[in-house]
């Protein structure tokens, strides 16, 4: 098999169109893994320096570094040698590999997202990652990834391939700049739950760090030192402060990092372009033909707050783990509700968001539901430490108690919210539905989008007269239920929601005289 590269011409392309990579793709590569090295070399001489002495420490570990960095390079050589990608009128075009060679094309009507993405050493090599992708779910057979290319050749890949004839649908819409950035979202960095995650692994990296160099020992004498004369309860408390302290700090740098420079642009041609990051920055473009809505979240700390996030509701956002972690789908990170609500109209080409439309309540059988499902959380751990308790040592009849005096007031609080929580309606094009309590979600769904409808009716729904309807999609999540409704409201619903999609199903109950 041919790797399919052309011959060069005098301005050293190929002369048949196909382009490589950016030469520069080895030094990036041979950086990169220099850092990596480096990072690692401290811990290693550590550990060999106590069984070889130190200078034949170094010596390894100076040869190994040495040895990595330069397979690292010859390979990125390799790669760049073997690379090559083409835009033809028709379709995209991608060859690379020495023994397994592969050529992937898309078909350019295809193409739904150009992403640019650049670490800090990119940015400061001027270099870019560009990932081509053709909105399916169909892994890395959907995408095809160019790494790296200079910044002006990934603008111009980007425009090229996202060029549209026609706008999207019309309406009252504004183009340019949707939102930019506002320093004062950094007040939410703190509540959200990433900040206690952080929090609990800047104690583990102590730790960890303090065992390479073998001092985890002292370093466990250390703080007992300072708590000597301290109780535990006491103790305790001041550590955990700390590691929210720490938590807090994370928080909000990794705020920084992710959110710095944003903005959210509609560009002409029915684009909408999410721009962000301080070190490594980023670049999402969403097609809005392949937009069917917006969902307005707000986690429990950030809704307390008076704050919520908008994410985009798209057929063919990649579901892999990468792509997850990166936020491809988030438009607008926590801000106060009214702007989310005001970016979400201005998203959907909208007077007013159809997420801010008042809900239909559902029945109170729905908070009797929730309510019995956080006593039934509360009572199964709490007998469980009763049975032991009973069985072991008494200390577990003490903790019962404490578990059921702190879990039930807390869990009848949430189920309690988790009811108010509830709701759904219909509002213009969008089918609206409302549900959770640690994580509300606002869901505003393209009716058009609406694929099919799954009913659910377990026993204890059938028993308290609700039932849960489920909105099928190609996007999002795939899945958008209003839980809980009354049995014949939901019905209804879900029949005006989509007229003829439902009705074959139903059974119409002619009213009583």
């Amino acid at each position: 098999m041919t790797s399919g590269t052309a011959e060069t011409g005098t301005t050293g392309l190929p002369a048949t169109g196909w382009r490589p990579l950016d030469p520069r793709t080895v030094l990036v590569g041979a950086l990169v893994m220099a850092g990596v090295v480096a990072g690692a070399a401290v811990p290693t001489t550590l550990g060999l320096a106590g069984r070889l002495g130190t200078p034949a420490a170094v010596a390894w570990v100076v040869a190994g570094a040495v040895l990595l960095i330069g397979s690292v390079a010859a390979g990125e050589y390799v790669r760049w040698r073997r690379t090559r990608y083409r835009i033809g009128a028709e379709r995209v075009e991608l060859h690379t590999g020495l023994f397994l060679v592969k050529k992937r094309s898309l078909a350019r009507e295809r193409i739904r997202s150009v992403d640019l993405t650049a670490h800090p050493l990119q940015r400061v090599l001027g270099l870019v990652t560009v990932r081509i992708g053709t909105g399916e779910q169909a892994g890395h057979d959907s995408t095809l990834e160019l790494d790296p290319v200079a910044r002006p050749e990934g603008e111009r890949l980007r425009r090229e391939l996202l060029e549209r004839t026609a706008d999207a649908a019309p309406g009252p819409h504004r183009q340019g700049r949707l939102a930019t950035l506002d320093p004062r979202w950094i007040r939410y960095a703190p509540v959200s739950f990433v900040a206690p995650a952080l929090g609990g692994a800047a104690a583990g990296t102590v730790m960890q760090v303090s065992d390479w160099f073998g001092a985890q020992g002292q370093v466990i004498a250390w703080v007992g030192d300072r708590f000597r004369d301290t109780s535990v309860t006491a103790m305790i408390l001041i550590l955990v402060l700390a590691a929210v302290a720490a938590g807090v700090v994370g928080a909000l740098g990794l705020w920084v990092e992710m959110w710095w420079n944003y903005r959210l642009e509609r560009e002409p041609g029915g684009t909408l372009r999410v721009r962000r990051g301080l070190l490594t920055s980023r670049s999402v473009s969403i097609e809005e033909r392949r937009l069917r809505g917006v969902d307005v979240v707000e986690p429990l700390g950030v809704r307390a707050l008076g704050a919520a996030r908008v994410d985009a509701i798209t057929t063919g956002l990649a579901k892999d783990e990468e792509e997850r972690h990166a936020d491809q789908n988030t438009l607008l990170p926590a801000v106060p509700r009214r702007v989310a609500d005001a970016v979400a109209a201005d998203v959907l080409r909208r007077t007013e968001s159809p997420t801010g439309a008042p809900l239909t309540a559902h029945p109170r059988a729905a908070l009797g539901r929730r309510i019995r499902r956080a006593l039934w959380a509360v009572a199964v751990p709490a007998a469980l430490q009763a049975v032991l308790g009973a069985m072991l040592t008494p200390v577990l009849l003490w903790t019962a108690l404490g578990w059921t005096a702190v879990a039930l007031p807390v869990g009848l609080l949430l189920a309690r919210d988790a009811y108010r929580s509830l709701g759904h309606t219909l509002s213009g094009d969008h089918l609206v539905v409302r549900s959770g309590t640690v994580r509300r979600s606002t869901a505003a769904l393209e009716r058009a989008g609406i694929i099919g409808w799954t009913v659910r009716r377990t026993y204890f729904q059938r028993r308290a007269g609700v039932l849960s309807v489920t909105a099928t999609t190609a996007a999002g999540s795939g899945a958008y239920t209003a839980y809980d409704t009354d049995a014949g409201e939901g019905l209804d619903f879900a029949a005006r929601a989509v007229p003829g999609l439902l009705e074959p199903f139903l059974e119409r109950v002619p009213p009583t005289p």
